[in-house]
């Protein structure tokens, strides 16, 4: 990667990293992936908080739906935490199926 393109890259985390951290809560993922389009930073956190949003409508599984609802809750969490600090981090499970499914 040349230095130019790296400081293009680091300018869009630094402008959209709130957003990113954002696209972790729910519905909001929508938004993000929606109306931030140009920014691959927030594209790639937005994608992973759109699969949490989708998984979190088979909550309402009893029993199975308690354990998943805490799972989750910890992705959107660390996930959250670790686009406001600008890293690319890659969701165990999550950032796959974010991979696989076409928004």
């Amino acid at each position: 990667m040349t230095e130019e393109k790296k400081e293009v890259l680091d300018q869009d985390i630094e402008k959209t990293k709130t957003m990113a951290m954002i696209s972790y809560f729910w519905i909001a993922s929508i938004y993000v992936y929606l109306f931030k389009k140009k920014s691959k930073f927030s594209q790639f956190h937005s994608k992973q908080g759109v699969v949490l949003f989708l998984l979190s409508f088979a909550t309402v599984v009893p029993g199975f739906g308690q354990l998943l609802s805490l799972v989750i809750m910890f992705a959107m969490v660390w996930g959250a935490i670790k686009a406001y600090n600008g890293e690319w981090f890659k969701l165990p499970f999550v950032y796959d199926l974010s991979k696989k499914v076409k928004f």
